[in-house]
């Protein structure tokens, strides 16, 4: 990211990072931690949303100066409504087996906050390319924690890694299906909902661990050229 731009830079460490759909603006956490029974679902789950956030940011940034601002917010759900249904028709065409894993949760994409937040907030106010990129990092962001915490309940559920991964996704994706305990019995509590609130605790402190560590260094960083500018005054 350090080669980027500067407004592309900081749209890139919010939407993975900072300003995380789950981390920093706590939304999605129905399909969040409905799906991520395993890696591989939270896998096709992401996948899909950021497909729809991109293509949402897109359209609506491309639309922004043709749409009354008083009826804005229906006209960004239909538009929402609209690409959700194309992906979620194209996911029953194309990736049947995770579709049928996923189910009612592609459809409720629509009803997902964050899509409409980004909408609302940034790409009805940014040009095109601005409002491509920053979706495609909040979706980025949203995928990476949908695998991160599917990967945590599998590997404790099961001992295994992406489970399925050629079932669901194509035999292009066999390669992910990994044994991580051998001979485990599983932990059967991270397979259930409640193992999901447990383990999505778990991420979040981490993140949080890592944010006060980085401020530590930052001021490290700081205090020290202070002193030796005031020495050298």
């Amino acid at each position: 990211m350090f080669f980027l731009a500067e407004p592309y830079r900081k749209i890139a460490t919010d939407g993975i990072w900072n300003n995380n759909i789950v981390f920093g603006q706590n939304l999605a956490l129905c399909p969040l931690l409905a799906v991520t029974g395993t890696a591989t679902n939270g896998l096709g789950m992401g996948l899909a949303t950021l497909v729809v956030i991109i293509a949402s940011n897109g359209l609506i940034s491309v639309t922004r100066y043709l749409i009354p601002s008083e009826i804005r917010i229906p006209i960004f759900v239909l538009l929402i409504a609209a690409l959700v249904t194309l992906v979620d028709i194209l996911m029953n065409a194309w990736a049947h087996e995770l579709y049928k894993v996923l189910g009612l949760f592609i459809a409720l994409i629509v009803t997902n906050c964050a899509l409409l937040g980004r909408a609302e907030a940034f790409a009805s106010k940014q040009p095109v390319k601005h409002a491509l990129w920053d979706g495609l990092m909040m979706g980025l962001g949203f995928t990476l924690v949908l695998v991160a915490l599917g990967a945590a309940r599998e590997i404790n559920a099961t001992g295994m890694l992406f489970a399925n991964a050629s079932l669901l996704l194509g035999e292009s994706f066999r390669f992910l299906e990994v044994t991580i305990i051998p001979n485990y019995k599983g932990f059967l509590l991270m397979a259930l909902p409640p193992g999901g609130f447990i383990m999505l605790a778990f991420l979040i402190v981490g993140k949080r661990l890592i944010d006060q560590k980085i401020a530590v260094k930052k001021v490290l960083l700081i205090v020290p050229s202070a002193t030796l500018a005031e020495e050298e005054a």
